[in-house]
């Protein structure tokens, strides 16, 4: 059964009349076909005319739609031969972020991301997709790794936020997050990453610091969670599509803004839709970003991902 988000309320009650036009249909020998086709003509236009006019609180909601797919969902529909690696040699293995390594067609390249989990087992065992120190140093392990056998980097990113607990705090969660962006800045490997979801705060960016960064058109990316910011803002979660449209965390506004290079189309009506389809676009456009970067020299590649960021956040004054 899927579930219905609160502004998609008008294309569910199209939905349902649909279907008792098609039951009437089945006991009235097609009689109906015209109603039915018309009405089909008219939940179709509307259901585009929601979703192209979205606003950040509503894509917000759709990024975490709990039909969304999840990275292991990509891994079986992508990369397939995934061979999964485990622990950060140090402390634990964190279910929250996975890797290993995969191939994308015929390319070898390491998986990395965040796995949320969908049943709430899963959900609990992978701390709801909330990395801890461990998590961020095992993704550093597999980096350098990559490294080591000349492997691209391919990072997904779908995290609410670094874990806040004390005992990731007592762990170094700041250090861990801060050393993985010092190596990630002078890895010498293609590195690309792909936000599928929530990209929250340290947490995504941990893993996020890629030559290309991605994004699903229906994602969001943000310094902080519209709840966290409202609740500093104006001390009231009511404001929270105050404070989502404020922090410019959609694809188009970040690619307006140069923090993303492109955004992959998803289905009308969200990822959770078509699965399939939304696959294909993410295996097409990683294999035409990783043809262009592979061409770089181990030089060149840097400092064009040195360039990349020191050009995020200049303004005019």
């Amino acid at each position: 059964m899927k579930v219905k988000l609160d502004f998609e309320a008008p294309i569910d009650e199209m939905e349902k009349m649909l279907n008792k036009l098609k039951e009437l249909q089945q006991d009235n020998g097609g009689a109906l076909s015209e109603q039915i086709n018309e009405l089909e003509e008219k939940l179709s236009s509307r259901r585009e005319e929601i979703y192209s006019n979205l606003t950040p609180w509503q894509t917000v909601q759709i990024a975490r739609h709990p039909q969304r797919p999840i990275l292991r969902d990509y891994i079986q529909m992508i990369f397939p031969d995934f061979i999964e690696l485990h622990g950060d040699r140090r402390f634990s293995d964190d279910r929250a972020l996975i890797g290993g390594f995969a191939k994308l067609g015929k390319q070898g390249v390491m998986i990395i991301g965040h796995d949320k989990g969908k049943s709430l087992e899963e959900k609990q065992t992978c701390n709801f997709g909330m990395a801890k120190p461990e998590g961020y140093r095992k993704a550093l392990r597999l980096m350098k790794l990559a490294e080591k056998y000349n492997v691209p980097v391919i990072t997904f990113i779908d995290t609410q936020g670094a874990y806040p607990g004390q005992d990731a705090e007592e762990r170094g969660q700041a250090e861990a997050i801060a050393r993985n962006l010092t190596e990630m800045a002078r890895l010498t490997v293609p590195f690309i990453s792909v936000v599928t979801g929530e990209g929250g705060s340290g947490g995504a960016i941990g893993i996020g610091a890629g030559d290309v960064i991605l994004m699903l058109s229906h994602s969001i990316y943000s310094v902080i969670s519209p709840e966290g910011c409202a609740a500093i803002l104006w001390r009231d979660a009511a404001h929270s599509p105050d404070a989502a449209d404020a922090l410019k965390l959609t694809a188009p506004s970040l690619k307006e803004l140069g923090v993303v290079d492109e955004i992959i189309e998803e289905p009308v009506g969200g990822a959770h839709n078509d699965p399939e389809a939304v696959a294909v676009r993410i295996k097409r456009v990683l294999q035409k970003h990783l043809k262009r970067l592979k061409k770089y020299s181990t030089s060149k590649l840097i400092n064009k991902r040195f360039e990349k960021y020191s050009k995020i956040g200049k303004f005019n004054k």
